[in-house]
C-alpha cells in the first residue's frame, strides 16, 4: 500500500536569517515571506503593549 502525500506530516516552515535561498521555490520563498510577515506584526504587537504599560506607569508616577 503506497503512502499519499497527503498522509504524510508536512515538514514546519522554518526560516535562519542568512540562509541560502538559492534551493527554494518560488511557493516556499512565498511561505516565508508569509511566515516573517506574521511574526514581524506579532513583535509589533508586542512592543505596543509594552510601550502603552511603560505610559500608563509613567503616567501614573509623574501624577
Amino acid at each position: 500500500m503506497a503512502i499519499e502525500d497527503d498522509d504524510k506530516p508536512r515538514k514546519k516552515i522554518t526560516h535562519e536569517i542568512g540562509q541560502d535561498l538559492s534551493l527554494l521555490s518560488v511557493e516556499e520563498l512565498t511561505e516565508r515571506i508569509a511566515l516573517m510577515n506574521s511574526e514581524i506584526e506579532r513583535l509589533q504587537a508586542a512592543m505596543t503593549k509594552k510601550r502603552a504599560s511603560k505610559d500608563a506607569a509613567n503616567s501614573f508616577f509623574k501624577s
